[in-house]
This record gives structure tokens, C-alpha cells and sequence, in this order.
């Protein structure tokens, strides 16, 4: 048995269009599981074969009717990754209860109720399974004009521990990922709106010298999910180049 590979797994990997979902998700399906990608619309290519289901996770009903769709098209679903969540801050004295709800409804309202169908799915088949949560170093780090994210991103970091106890006994192992900064369509406007010197200063903080890519959250993914880590759950794995490691950075 190769420890890292997820065939013949079926996975649904949430908000998979583009960024590290979509990276996540060629991540998994290099590694041999056939894979579901998720979006409010399809805006990447997709590999031959893959499916795509469209699902707003915002309202309150598209959790529960996303996995339903998601085990009717792959009958042997057993890995999740709850990647879908976006950024609808402003300055704190500015935020109104609708960007609050926003955020709260996506970013941590859905996976929690994503997860509880994913596992219920399970138990009706008697078979365990895995799941990832893509949290952020948010959840540790406080960031200026980001205190609804910051928030909704530390729910993340707890609610993988907590539903890792909930589930054990079900055999669904819950782990999670907490990317640093990475370049993706969500930072792209605000990493290129950056002056260089601003975005030297970021590179020189993060001990590898570089923003990171998607990619570089596909084998995090993969890891957690496959029967390597299968003694491995309630864990938040940090996948940062270092930028949480050192206090001030390098001059």
C-alpha cells in the first residue's frame, strides 16, 4: 500500500474553482482520488472526467443539499475539504451586521454544516472517512482591518478540534490547514496594490523568502487526508513558509 496515495477515495473539495481550493483539488486527484469541484460558478478548467457542482454556500440550505448532490454523483464519497470562504471586511468602526453575517454564513456557518452532512452521509454507510478544514494563520494572527475574518477564521482553527472529538467514535478523522500568505485571486489586488518595498518587507518576514502559491497547500492536503496520517485528528497544520515562526523578520 502506498501511504499517501487516496485511491480509490472520492473526495468533494469546497470552493475549488480557483486558488488553493482549485490547487487542492488537482492535488487530490494527482494522488488518485476522484475528485468533485465546488463553486458559485465554474470559472477554471477542469480536469477530463472531473465533476463540477454549482452551490451557493451562503444561504442556508446549499450545505446539506451540496453533499447530497456530491454522494449522488460519487456514491463512494469519503474525503471533504472545506476550503469556500471569502474576505467583505472593512475598518472595524465601519462594519455593519450584513458583512458580519456574510462572513459568518460562509465562512464558518457552512463548514460546520457541510461536515455534519458529510459525516451523517458516513454513518448511513458505516464507513469512515476524513476531512480538512482550510482555516488560515488569521486564526492565530490578528491583521489590520480584518476583525470579521480574523474571527471566522479562529472558529476554523477550534471547530477542527472540536469536531475531531465528535467524530472520532464515527471514524472521520478532522484536521486542518492554515495557509499563510498566499498569492491568489482573493490577495492579488491587495499584494499588487502593495508598494515593492511593502512586499519586500512581507518576503523578508517569511523565513522561505517567498508569498507562497497554491500548490504549496496541495500537499498539506493530500498528507492529512491519506492513510499516512491516519493516526493524525484534531490537528491544524501551518502551511506559512515560516511567517508565524519569527517575531520581527529579517532587516
Amino acid at each position: 500500500m502506498n501511504a499517501f496515495s487516496l485511491a480509490p477515495s472520492a473526495a468533494l473539495v469546497t470552493g475549488s474553482t480557483k486558488g488553493i481550493g482549485h490547487a487542492i483539488a488537482l492535488g487530490l486527484g494527482a494522488a488518485g482520488a476522484d475528485v468533485i469541484f465546488h463553486g458559485t460558478e465554474r470559472s477554471a478548467p477542469l480536469p477530463a472526467g472531473g465533476t463540477f457542482l454549482s452551490a451557493d454556500l451562503s444561504t442556508a440550505d446549499a450545505p446539506a443539499e451540496l453533499v447530497t448532490a456530491a454522494f449522488r454523483a460519487r456514491p463512494a464519497l469519503d474525503l471533504l475539504v472545506c476550503n469556500a470562504g471569502s474576505f467583505f471586511d472593512v475598518p472595524y468602526l465601519e462594519m455593519d451586521a450584513t458583512r458580519w453575517e456574510r462572513t459568518m454564513n460562509l465562512n464558518v456557518r457552512a463548514t460546520y454544516f457541510i461536515v455534519q452532512a458529510f459525516a451523517r452521509e458516513l454513518v448511513a454507510r458505516q464507513r469512515g472517512g476524513a476531512v480538512v478544514i482550510v482555516s488560515s494563520t488569521n486564526g492565530f494572527q490578528a491583521e489590520d482591518d480584518s476583525t470579521a475574518y480574523d474571527t471566522s477564521k479562529g472558529a476554523l482553527v477550534m471547530m477542527t478540534r472540536s469536531l475531531a472529538q465528535s467524530l472520532a467514535p464515527q471514524r472521520i478523522r478532522v484536521n486542518g490547514l492554515a495557509p499563510g500568505l498566499i498569492h491568489t485571486p482573493l490577495t492579488d489586488s491587495w499584494l499588487g496594490g502593495k508598494k515593492p518595498e511593502t512586499r519586500r518587507h512581507y518576503e523578508k518576514k517569511i523565513l522561505l523568502g517567498r508569498v507562497g502559491e497554491p500548490v504549496d497547500c496541495a500537499g498539506a492536503a493530500v498528507f492529512l487526508l491519506s492513510p499516512a496520517a491516519a493516526y493524525i485528528t484534531g490537528q491544524v497544520l501551518v502551511v506559512d513558509g515560516g511567517l508565524t515562526v519569527g517575531q520581527i523578520g529579517r532587516l
